[in-house]
């Protein structure tokens, strides 16, 4: 068996040397073709509003301790350069599920609420659908934030999205029959089990929907709730008892329960878990036990109880003897919702040093940790600088299975197998990559360059918008190799660039796909 090695990578100071073994047993290797394909059970972690600055493994000045999370990036390999297609949650889950840009789809800008019809397209390919038809048992146990299909007491009357904030107990009359199923919900887009909140966890209706059908009824009234920084909720419908700093407990609780479940199941067909947590999302509501050495203050306990919760995922694979048979990703949706009075205050960069915070369409909108562990496979403590994109985990799950995508699936969904295994291959896998802000800016990345066609944000960060001023240029271009901090532009100096990535960025969007077909 050759065993090559592979070069030095770097982590804020650690120096990660890694040996890949390149043999029968492994993906991708020129004898993987006359082998069966591995069918690894898949654990996909999507945090919510959790920044790359976060992890004290990959931010040696956090201020949080993530020893679970440390973990699994010491077994595995850590992503440097991974981004979300979107700078916001629903976009983002619609990516994941589906591998395509979600401005291809009816949402252009912003997200979706907890009443919003559903997202994505019937008869869709999804993760989901596509392991569920190659022989997987399929859940999605957490936030859904795709829309759902609410059925209407009174089909000839919208329904009424409750944004009351008043504490008087208002008219409950928002038109949902919450005693039949929904009829476009995870079921119907490849989950073989469902378990979820319809939205974030400060957005109503508050309740929790277990296979498309709603547990207990929302017939109570919350007036919301804005007391101090991150402890926020939208007034609106809520099941009697709905529990906030419950939430992620119960989806971990449930999680376990269908791990183990798997597990003993006679007919041992691998599973896919898509877990998307609702923290450190607000409302901020820790309630486990934390390392004393973490801080950055309500946030920081809460960030730290996710990587707890984490933990027990981890621990139930181990118990259950499957930890050699489960690849484990752990990523998050979009950047920390980290503001600038909150970096000053607690003296964490929860977005490490990116420009910006969640929704814009700078760096630390988008601009993720991601995490893989799969034991024998995957290296451990080694690292990959590829550019990669959440929208990427279909193509590479069809590259798992040595299975082709259906036609017209996954239009921007590329297989990245080769830098999971190989992490230190330099050859390049995705072409470019397109970035998307809450308000609907574009940007596009190739190689170190960076496109933006505007100026402004895009999303929290002011200005949102901005009229170049006389001689200004009309976008930005940053070389991030040597400006990973956005701050010196190069639009004007570099004007071939900006016209070739211009014209790129023009046809993805309008041949509607951007990985070769």
């Amino acid at each position: 068996m050759m065993v090559h090695l592979l070069r030095l990578n770097h982590i804020n100071g650690r120096k990660l040397t890694c040996s890949l073994a390149l043999g029968a047993s492994l993906l991708g290797s020129p004898s993987a073709s006359t082998q069966s394909p591995a069918r690894p059970n898949i654990i996909y972690i999507l945090a919510d509003d959790m920044g790359y600055g976060d992890l004290s493994y990959l931010n040696k000045q956090s201020k949080i301790q993530t020893p679970a999370m440390d973990k699994l990036a010491k077994e595995g390999v850590v992503f440097t350069d991974a981004h979300s297609n979107s700078a916001v949650c629903t976009p983002t889950r619609y990516g994941i599920l589906t591998g395509r840009y979600a401005f291809r789809s009816s949402l252009k800008k912003g997200v979706l609420n907890g009443y919003s019809p559903a997202l994505i397209e019937p008869n869709r390919t999804t993760v989901a659908s596509f392991l569920q038809a190659n022989g997987y048992h399929t859940a999605c146990i957490g936030k859904w934030h795709l829309g759902l299909g609410w059925q209407r007491k009174d089909p000839q009357q919208p329904i009424n999205n409750n944004t009351k904030t008043d504490s008087a107990q208002p008219d409950l009359n928002d038109n949902v029959d919450y005693s039949v199923a929904v009829t476009d919900g995870p079921n119907n887009h490849g989950f073989s089990y469902s378990y979820i909140i319809p939205a974030s966890l400060d957005m109503n209706p508050y309740c929790y929907l277990e296979n498309n059908k709603t547990l207990d009824v929302p017939t109570v009234y919350t007036p919301g709730k804005s007391k101090e920084r991150g402890v926020f909720w939208r007034a609106g419908n809520m099941s009697p008892g709905f529990d906030f700093d419950g939430v992620l407990p119960q989806v971990i609780d449930k999680s376990v329960a269908y791990i183990n479940e798997r597990a003993k199941a006679s007919d041992k067909t691998p599973f896919f878990l898509y877990l998307p947590l609702p923290a450190p999302h607000t409302p901020w509501l820790p309630r486990g036990s934390f390392d004393p050495n973490t801080k950055a203050g309500r946030y920081g306990r809460f960030v730290a109880e996710v990587d707890e919760q984490i933990d027990r995922i981890v621990q139930a694979v181990e118990a259950n003897g499957q930890a050699s048979n489960t690849l484990i990703i752990i990523t998050s949706d979009n950047g920390s919702d980290w503001k600038p009075e909150d970096i000053t205050a607690n003296r964490h960069q929860a977005n490490y040093i990116y420009r910006g915070r969640k929704a814009d369409v700078y760096e630390a909108g988008h601009r993720i940790p991601f995490i893989a562990r799969w034991p024998g496979k995957i290296p451990a403590g080694s690292t990959s600088h590829q550019t990669m994109c959440t929208t990427d985990l279909l193509a590479t799950v069809g590259g798992i299975l040595q299975q082709p995508l259906p036609a017209a699936a996954g239009e921007d969904s590329y297989n990245m197998l080769e830098a999971f295994l190989q992490p230190g291959t330099t050859q390049v896998i995705r072409e470019a990559t397109i970035h998307h802000s809450l308000d609907g800016f574009f940007s596009i990345r190739k190689g170190p360059w960076k496109l933006t066609p505007q100026l402004g944000s895009g999303g929290f960060t002011v200005p949102k918008t901005q009229q170049p001023q006389a001689g200004e240029a009309p976008g930005t271009l940053y070389d991030l190799s040597k400006d990973p901090q956005e701050q010196h532009n190069l639009y004007s100096s570099h004007p071939e660039i900006v016209q070739e990535l211009t014209a790129l960025l023009e046809r993805y969007r309008k041949q509607g796909y951007s990985r070769p077909q």
